[in-house]
């Protein structure tokens, strides 16, 4: 028999969740080998978001069954305040296998998603959503200048090339746009050597499109992208029967659907590897000291301050009992 009533029923609002879902997928079984810093990275990567992002969010952390001192910076964080949902797998799912929990889960009109491994400049996440508001039918855009093949974008270059795309003045360009340095850069994060880089670089070509005075490479990333939930919604389930590999599933998805995938000129975001750089640490370090002194100084509110919240919680459970357990 139910004893009183249940104090959540006199709560007559809730929070909201903010317009924009940030999610990061973490997976770093041991912190040896190619994984010897990627704690430090994942740190980097988190860091970077609670110190440059301009807009309000939400973040998301979907943990793949990383070893416990991974879990313990996880859970702490979300302890304080930092991480707003953090979901935590016993196992493995894939990389694909985490898209779909947060794919159908993350509470926001817009998801931002990236690998563990991205950095985020000041400012990075308003000039994405300003493209998914700018380009109608907009599926996925990545911040940063970005080659991909043409074949999993050709709903934008249709579009961009058809009677829609001209008549709002798009103008679609081919051939060596981006410029060697912002390919090599990113290439060498991929563990490519400068002549394999130079080779991908000679033998593949860009395709952009200029949209009210600006171009934009045609073509997006599945390691770090922006998406309106609802588009990402509708391309659920995506296969996962490995842990990575099946990533282009995705891109091949938004494209079928003949939404827009589109990447930014300017590097909003940078891909690290499975390295940090000293610059990137510096700056993070840094943020990570002022955040916990704001945390500090909201735990200090007079209600959460330990001996009060003892009291009050003291005197509401002699209350309850007062009048239901009579």
């Amino acid at each position: 028999m139910r004893q009183g009533q249940n104090p959540a029923k006199f709560i007559e609002t809730v929070p909201q969740p903010q317009r924009i879902t940030v999610a990061v997928v973490t997976y770093i079984p041991f912190l040896t080998g190619y994984y010897a810093q990627s704690l430090d990275v994942l740190k980097v990567c988190l860091g970077s978001i609670w110190q440059n992002t301009d807009l309000p969010y939400d973040l998301m952390v979907f943990d793949n069954a990383s070893c416990a001192e991974v879990r313990t910076f996880l859970t702490d964080a979300h302890r304080q305040g930092k991480i707003q949902y953090l979901i935590l797998s016993d196992k493995n799912m894939g990389k694909a296998g985490a898209w779909n929990v947060i794919f159908g889960g993350a509470p926001g009109e817009y998801l931002a998603y990236a690998d563990a491994d991205i950095y985020f400049e000041p400012g990075w996440l308003k000039p994405q959503i300003d493209v998914l508001e700018t380009f109608p039918n907009a599926g996925m855009v990545t911040g940063m200048p970005l080659r991909t093949p043409e074949q999993f974008s050709t709903a934008t270059v249709t579009w961009a090339e058809g009677e829609a795309g001209l008549a709002a003045g798009v103008a679609v360009d081919r051939g060596q746009l981006l410029p060697w340095e912002d390919y090599r850069t990113h290439a060498r994060s991929l563990g490519h050597s400068d002549d394999e880089a130079r080779k991908l670089y000679d033998n593949s070509a860009d395709v952009c499109l200029t949209f009210k005075g600006k171009r934009y490479y045609i073509g997006a990333g599945h390691f770090q992208f922006a998406a309106p939930t609802r588009v990402l919604r509708s391309v659920l389930p995506i296969p996962s029967r490995r842990p990575m590999g099946q990533v282009r599933l995705l891109d091949v998805a938004i494209n079928e659907k003949g939404y827009l995938r589109l990447s930014t000129p300017e590097w909003w975001i940078r891909h690290m590897g499975n390295t940090v750089e000293s610059g990137q640490r510096s700056a993070v370090s840094i943020q990570q000291s002022a955040f916990s002194s704001q945390t500090i100084q909201r735990q200090l509110n007079f209600f959460q301050w330990r001996p009060i919240k003892k009291v009050l919680l003291a005197i509401y459970g002699r209350i309850f009992d007062i009048y239901f357990r009579q």
